[in-house]
């Protein structure tokens, strides 16, 4: 089968009613060709001659008869697509009734498929009559809430089987809304706006007899006001499809809805004193006198404008006269218009503006109510009066420092309190104020505040001090405040006030602060002098050689100072060595303000109980040092502190100063020592060993070898100059015990006394890393008449620099030796690849041939 153009128009039989309009639709499907698809549409009767009607491409095709009508527009062809076209023919007549063909002229070489195509239409007689059940149209008045019913008549005496459908509008000016239609299948289908109003039973549509049908609505509102349409459209079935023939519509009534007069009054200004009980009535006024109920609400602004969100409702008296609201709210219903509201207790903060909202409702269908009215009342000026309380207040210093660290108490009182209710309650804030010139600008500090609540908040000058319990603020009484200062400084001298505030209850159980009374401020100030403190030093007993006990007393005066104790400190200048260097300062034993006793470099093991110090009395101090010995040589002075008490077992220094020296000179004539080092192999081979000796010479005094005895060290500069840190090598002490430091390289240190004055220094297996500085250090000690040993003054001897050298012989042998044999074997091993190669992989055969002895040589050799 071939696929080509196929003509359509509507199938079965079209059927229309006399006056009405006809459109008859035509389509071509499957075409491809030109943009525009050409049409002509014919008429006929009896459907066997077929008449011109029109045509879209050729002007003259229309027979005489229907050109009059083509150029009234009684007939047009409107073209809806390129491949679709409409009939139209307005007020149908009897003589249109017939076959239609719609056919497309051809152009095509060969024809496929159906050109053309025909519908049959019949024409009937108008036999549909709708109209009011009342003319003319009556105009119904009514109150919202009312009910009312419509009437429309409507019949047909169509010789066909046809049905009717009917539809009721509203109509507002120029919208149109539809509340309910019947559809010709017998289905009710309610409009946009009124299903549920329909589904509840507000909105009906029945029929009354055979010809009327009649809209009832339950309730009016106001929206069901405007001109009522009923709407009729007959419709006829053709081979299962539904055809509208003919509509017709007609207007039944206008109905007009009567607002509801409602009115709302309440009084204008109102003024009731605190604490007492507010009454405010709410007069309706309305002209509904069925059955109609009201709904009350009250509310209440701060502002005039009653529409402004920050109103809250304060109560409501529903419907159903159910009450809901607050317990300190109440609101009664006095008589059928008139609603008593009543504000228990009431406080500055029910001052504002109070409105009376009323709401009418009338019952509706099946238990339903509906709303028909409501009003705002204007607003109802209610001002609070309240006598605030009249009292002043007065801040007393009960104790005042007369130096710093002492306590300060103020207290801060309520006097002369008048007008005071039990809904009263008095708060405190304490502020600061420093003393400043006339002419500067003051400005004052908030220590602590407490809320209406009493919960106290610390301001940033007294946050801190007060969590560690140096500001105590306490509440007395009701009516009086303390505030202490444990340890009063010089920074806290200045101006204190205090502000007492009154605190009001709401209803709600919060505090509103009401008033604020400043006290007078008071000033606390001392005179503040600089502390004084005098050490004085002595030594009981005159000259004395080591050995013997060293004894020097402290004693101490104190003024500007309150209740101080001492704390001791003994001190020793020894000098250093070098004449340009000053003086060392060690600490030698502490005594503190509590009594205990601690040693502070003292680190001597052997005299750890050499040195006493004790109190003599409250302000003098001994110091005694036993087995003096010559390194104590020194000047000595006594540091003391003084502590005055803060609060409890806390102290605070107060001032601090040292005493004049004691001096410790042993003026003897003893040996004097000498160290010096030597080595015969300052310059040695890697691995070799290095001897360094230190020895010692004696001038002076000659001594027997068991009245010395030498702690010896040897220290090492790693480096060409002396810029580096020494480190330490091994030490031997006096009693023979050798101790050696750990190093990171292989070399090893041996340390021995050769002699009574030599000490020998070995470095075994000496590396790189063992040349630089080499030199010892020597604290001789001496042992006195006494029995006792000395210590003398430490000793360092002339630093030797020690070279460690490379065997570049041993160094390169082996790596020699090592080249020289790989090489030969590698050559060898070269010489017998080639040999090998040549031999039998590169043998090759070559005949040569025996040319002609001739005069001249052939031209191929050339």
């Amino acid at each position: 089968l071939c696929r080509g153009r196929v003509v359509r128009v509507p199938a079965g039989t079209l059927v229309r009613v006399v006056g009405t309009e006809l459109v008859i639709p035509c389509n071509v499907s499957d075409y491809d060709g030109p943009s525009e698809q050409n049409f002509d549409w014919s008429f006929s009767s009896s459907g066997s001659s077929f008449v011109e009607l029109a045509s879209t491409w050729e002007v003259g095709f229309p027979a005489q008869l229907y050109r009059e009508r083509l150029q009234r527009g009684e007939i047009q062809l409107r073209r809806t697509a390129n491949d679709a076209v409409e009939l139209h023919i307005k007020n149908v007549q009897p003589s249109d009734q017939g076959h239609y063909k719609c056919s497309t002229p051809s152009t095509d070489a060969t024809v496929q498929g159906n050109y053309e195509d025909t519908v049959q239409v019949k024409v009937l007689a108008d036999a549909l009559h709708v109209g009011p059940s009342a003319r003319p149209p009556p105009s119904l008045s009514l109150r919202e809430g009312e009910p009312f019913e419509l009437r429309c008549v409507a019949s047909t005496a169509s010789p066909l089987h046809t049905h009717l459908a009917l539809l009721w509008e509203l109509h507002r000016g120029p919208s149109r809304r539809n509340i309910l239609a019947l559809t010709h299948e017998g289905r009710f289908h309610p409009g946009p706006g009124y299903e549920q109003r329909y589904h509840s039973g507000d909105v009906r549509f029945d029929t009354v007899g055979s010809d009327s049908y009649r809209l009832l609505v339950s309730r009016a509102l106001s929206a069901d006001q405007g001109s009522y349409r009923c709407v009729v459209s007959e419709w006829i079935a053709d081979q299962g499809n539904w055809q509208e023939i003919q509509e017709k519509a007609v207007e039944v009534a206008t109905l007009v809805i009567q607002p509801t007069v409602l009115r709302a009054a309440v009084a204008r200004n109102v003024s009731v004193p605190e604490g007492k009980d507010l009454d405010l009535s709410c007069n309706i006024t309305t002209d509904r006198v069925d059955e109609v109920r009201a709904e009350v609400t009250w509310f209440f602004s701060r502002t005039p404008d009653g529409s402004s969100p920050a109103r809250h409702v304060l109560a409501r008296l529903d419907r159903d006269s159910l009450l809901h609201g607050s317990p300190h709210v109440a609101l009664s219903h006095v008589d059928a218009r008139s609603y008593h509201l009543l504000v228990r207790d009431v406080s500055k903060e029910n001052s504002g503006y109070y409105f009376c909202h009323v709401a009418l409702w009338v019952p509706g269908h099946n238990r339903s109510w509906h709303k028909v009215a409501e009003t705002m009342s204007a607003p109802a000026s209610v001002g609070v009066t309240w006598l605030e309380p009249d009292y002043q207040v007065y801040l007393n210093a009960s104790k005042v420092p007369g130096f710093s660290d002492e306590p300060t108490e103020l207290e801060c009182r309520v006097v002369d309190l008048k007008n005071a209710e039990a809904n009263i309650r008095f708060t405190v804030s304490w502020y600061y104020r420093m003393n400043r010139r006339s002419d500067d600008v003051v400005t004052s500090e908030l220590l602590a505040v407490m809320d209406g609540d009493w919960t106290l908040r610390y301001g940033e000058r007294s946050k801190q001090r007060a969590q560690d319990g140096e500001f105590i603020f306490s509440k007395e009484h009701t009516d009086a405040f303390n505030f202490r200062i444990q340890r009063t400084t010089e920074e806290d001298r200045g101006n204190y006030y205090c502000v007492v505030s009154a605190w009001t209850k709401q209803r709600n159980n919060s505090w509103v602060k009401s008033k604020d009374i400043f006290s007078k401020p008071v000033n606390i100030f001392w005179v503040s002098e600089d502390s004084v403190l005098v050490v004085k030093a002595r030594q009981p007993k005159p000259f004395f050689a080591a050995g013997n006990t060293f004894e020097m007393t402290c004693k101490v005066s104190a003024k500007n100072i309150k209740s101080p104790r001492y704390s001791v400190l003994i001190t020793a200048e020894k000098p250093v060595g070098d004449l340009s260097s000053p003086n060392e300062t060690k600490y030698i034993i502490s005594l503190d303000q509590d009594s205990v006793v601690k040693l502070e470099n003292w680190t001597d093991a052997s005299r750890v109980d050499g040195v006493v110090l004790e109190k003599v009395q409250e302000d003098e101090f001994r110091y005694r040092m036993y087995q003096t010995q010559v390194s104590d040589a020194g000047l000595y002075r006594c540091m003391v502190t003084a502590w005055s008490p803060v609060g409890g077992s806390l102290w605070r220094e107060a001032a601090t100063s040292l005493s004049n020296p004691i001096e410790i000179d042993f003026q003897t004539s003893g040996p004097i020592f000498n160290a010096s080092v030597h080595s015969d192999t300052p310059s040695v081979i890697r691995g070799d060993l290095i001897k360094l000796f230190c020895i010692i010479t004696v001038e002076g005094a000659v001594l027997d070898p068991d009245d010395m005895a030498f702690d010896v060290s040897w220290f090492a500069i790693h480096s060409f100059g002396l810029d580096k840190a020494p480190v330490l090598l091994s030490s031997l002490d006096r009693k023979g015990i050798v101790t050696t430091a750990r190093r990171d390289w292989k070399s090893d240190l041996s340390l021995e006394r050769v002699s009574v004055l030599e000490f020998l220094l070995q470095v075994h297996g000496s590396e790189d890393q063992d040349f630089g500085n080499y030199y010892c250090s020597v604290t001789p000690w001496v042992k006195s008449p006494t029995g006792s040993w000395q210590r003398e003054a430490e000793i360092h001897s002339k630093p030797i620099f020690i070279t460690v050298k490379m065997d570049v012989l041993n160094a390169f042998k082996y790596p020699l030796l090592i080249g020289v044999g790989l090489s030969t074997v590698i050559g060898l091993l070269s010489c017998l690849i080639g040999y090998c190669s040549s031999h039998w992989c590169c043998k090759k055969e070559v005949q040569e041939t025996r040319r002609e002895r001739r005069r001249l040589m052939s031209m191929e050799m050339d």
